[in-house]
């Protein structure tokens, strides 16, 4: 599922080599965290955020009904939430 995530994230963000995916697992989620370069963030999310709602709603429709919940996250690289 990690890689559906990096492959829609590196379709829209320019500066690739700058993106950062953490990782953690709980008891019943996976929680992504993308962290971008300032540039890349409104790109990412799109306008009203459309692109980042759509991106969540692919990799909830791809993942198993028995496997664990995947929550993706996009923030800055300083540490502000988008």
């Amino acid at each position: 599922m990690l890689d559906l995530i990096k492959y829609l994230v590196e379709q829209f963000a320019e500066d690739r080599s700058n993106i950062e995916y953490k990782v953690e697992e709980t008891d019943d989620a996976v929680n992504v965290t993308v962290l971008l370069s300032d540039s890349d963030m409104g790109k990412v999310i799109g306008k009203q955020g459309k692109i980042a709602k759509a991106m969540r709603t692919l990799v909830r429709a791809a993942t198993p009904r028995d496997s664990k919940k995947y929550n993706v996250e996009i923030k800055e690289h300083g540490g502000e939430q988008a």
